[in-house]
C-alpha cells in the first residue's frame, strides 16, 4: 500500500519525482528449524486480518510515540521526512518521536515497554538478548495479521521477515511469528580513503594476504592502518566478526550466529581467527589504545584523514561521504583462507509495536508507511541503503559502491548474522571479550573458553536452538 501522498511529498522535497528501484537479492541462512510491568501473553496479542482497521484518517486524534535510533545524518533526515509525511497524510496523527543512540535505546527500552507510558513503536534489536526476551515476556505483538493486509510478504523477502521472526516462547530464531520491520539493510565491510590507496600504489585488497601487505604498506608510510574505537563496545564485535569471516566458513558462522546446538566457538578456524585479530593489534594494525576511543570520534578521525582503513557498517554512509565527498570508497571483506566470501550483515533494527499500545492500527499503518516504495527512495536520498529497492544503477559514488555490495553479498549467498544474536547474554559477554581480548588481559584461548561455555550452555537447554 504506497500512500499517494507521500509521492507528491518526495517530489516537492527533492525535486525529481520518486522511482521504483530494482529489488536486492537478500539470501541470509537462517535456521530451518497487555500494559503494565508484566506484558502480555507469551507471544504477545495477535492481531487477525480481518480484524486489522486501515482507514487513519477516522480514527481521531492521536498520538503515536516513536522510539528509534535512526541518530545520524542521513539516518535522522530520512525518518524526519517520513515522520512529516505520514502527519502531513493523517493530521488527526501527532508523531511523538524520542530518538536515542544504538546503547542508551538497549538499556533503557525494556523499562520502557514494561511502564506505564509504553511507546508504540519501537526499534529493537533483532537478537535473542532483546527482541526473543521481549518476545517471551509478551512485549511485543505479532504482525502477521498487519503483514497480510499490507502485502509485506509480498514485498519483503522471507530473508528479511525472518530476522525479525520467533516463535511465540522466543526460543526459535528465524520462524515462527513477525515481529518487526526494517527500513534499512546493512554490510559491514571496509570504508577506505582512495587517495591514501592510490599513494600506496595499490588496489583494492580482494585477499586475506593483499590486505595484510597494504596494513603493512599504510603503516610503512606513517598512517594508522585500521581506525578503531572500541570504547561502546559493540564496534569490538564487527571488527573481530570482521576477520572471523575471513577465516572460519559463512555456515559455521551462520551456526554460531543463530544459536544452533553443535557449533563450536573452540573449532580450528575460530582459533586462527582469534589469534590473527591479536596479531593484528600487536602489529599496530588498529589505533592505539581503541578500547579507550569511542564509535562516533574514531569515524570522525577517519573522515578528518586519520587513517587508511575504517572496518564499519553501511550506517556511515551519509555522514561519511558528507565529509569525504569522492574520496570515500567502500568494499566488502576480502576472502581469506576459508576460500568463500563472509559478510556480517542483514537488517537494521526492525520496527516493532508494543504489546502496551492503544493504537497498534495506527502504528501498523505507520511502519507500513516508512517502509513503502517511496519511502525507501527517500531512504537512498537521504544517503541510505533500503533494505530492498537498492538499485546501484540509479546512485553514484560511494553510494553505488555500497548498493553493488549489498547486491553481491546477495547474489554470493555470502551474509552472515551479527554474533551477538545467539543467546541472550551474547552481546554482553561478547562486547566485554572482545575488549580483554584487544587489550591483551585474556589470551585467545580463554576468549574462546569464555564464549564456547556460554554458549553450549545455553543451547543444550534451548530446545529451539
Amino acid at each position: 500500500m504506497t500512500p499517494v501522498s507521500t509521492r507528491t511529498y518526495l517530489r516537492r522535497r527533492h525535486g525529481r519525482p520518486t522511482a521504483v528501484l530494482g529489488a536486492a537479492v537478500l539470501a541470509l541462512g537462517l535456521a530451518a528449524c497487555a500494559p503494565g510491568s508484566t506484558g502480555g501473553e507469551e507471544g504477545g496479542t495477535e492481531t487477525e486480518a480481518s480484524d486489522v482497521e486501515t482507514d487513519v484518517a477516522a480514527m481521531g486524534d492521536v498520538t503515536l510515540t516513536v522510539w528509534d535510533q535512526e541518530v545520524r545524518g542521513g539516518q535522522d533526515e530520512q525518518i524526519e521526512e517520513l515522520n512529516a509525511a505520514f502527519m502531513e497524510q493523517y493530521p488527526n496523527v501527532t508523531i511523538e518521536r524520542d530518538s536515542r543512540s544504538f546503547n542508551d535505546l538497549r538499556q533503557t527500552l525494556r523499562r520502557a515497554i514494561t511502564g506505564d507510558a509504553a511507546p508504540d513503536v519501537v526499534q529493537a534489536n533483532n537478537g535473542r538478548t532483546d527482541m526473543g526476551q521481549f518476545v517471551q515476556a509478551g512485549l511485543l505483538r505479532p504482525l502477521d495479521g498487519y503483514a497480510e493486509v499490507y502485502g509485506w510478504t509480498e514485498r519483503f523477502p522471507e530473508s528479511v521477515r525472518a530476522l525479525a521472526s520467533y516463535t511465540e516462547d522466543g526460543a526459535t530464531f528465524g520462524e515462527g511469528h513477525l515481529y518487526g520491520l526494517a527500513q534499512v539493510g546493512e554490510v559491514v565491510g571496509v570504508w577506505y580513503s582512495k587517495s591514501k590507496l592510490d599513494g600506496l600504489g595499490l588496489e583494492i585488497p580482494t585477499t586475506t594476504e593483499e590486505f595484510e601487505a597494504a596494513l603493512e604498506a599504510a603503516r610503512e608510510s606513517g598512517d594508522l592502518p585500521i581506525q578503531f574505537g572500541n570504547l561502546d563496545g559493540w564496534p569490538g564485535i564487527h571488527d573481530f566478526g570482521f576477520v572471523q569471516n575471513q577465516y572460519v566458513s559463512r555456515e559455521e558462522i551462520r551456526d554460531l550466529g543463530f544459536g544452533r546446538e553443535g557449533a563450536s566457538w573452540t573449532s580450528e578456524a575460530n582459533v586462527t581467527a582469534a589469534e590473527t585479530f591479536t596479531d593484528w593489534v600487536e602489529s599496530d594494525y588498529f589505533t592505539e589504545g581503541f578500547n579507550g576511543l569511542g564509535y562516533d570520534p574514531a569515524w570522525q578521525a577517519f573522515a578528518d584523514g586519520e587513517g587508511t582503513f575504517l572496518v564499519a557498517g553501511t550506517w556511515l554512509l551519509a555522514d561519511l561521504e558528507a565529509a569525504m565527498g569522492e574520496d570515500l570508497g567502500f568494499f566488502l571483506p576480502p576472502v581469506g583462507p576459508s576460500g568463500e566470501q563472509a559478510v556480517t550483515g542483514g537488517t537494521g533494527l526492525p520496527f516493532a509495536i508494543t504489546e502496551a499500545s492503544e493504537n497498534p492500527d495506527v502504528a501498523a499503518a505507520y511502519i507500513d508507511f516508512i517502509t513503502s516504495e517511496d519511502a525507501m527512495t527517500a531512504i537512498a536520498d537521504a544517503g541510505n541503503l533500503p533494505v530492498v529497492d537498492a538499485d546501484p544503477s540509479a546512485v553514484d559514488g560511494a553510494q553505488a559502491e555500497v548498493f553493488q555490495a549489498w547486491e553481491t553479498a546477495g547474489e554470493q549467498d555470502a551474509l552472515v548474522p551479527y554474533l551477538d544474536y545467539a543467546t541472550p547474554d551474547s552481546y554482553d559477554l561478547l562486547t566485554a571479550q572482545v575488549k580483554a581480548l584487544g587489550g591483551g588481559s585474556t589470551s585467545s584461548e580463554e576468549f574462546l573458553d569464555a564464549l564456547e561455555s556460554e554458549y553450549t550452555s545455553f543451547t543444550s537447554e534451548n530446545t529451539g536452538g
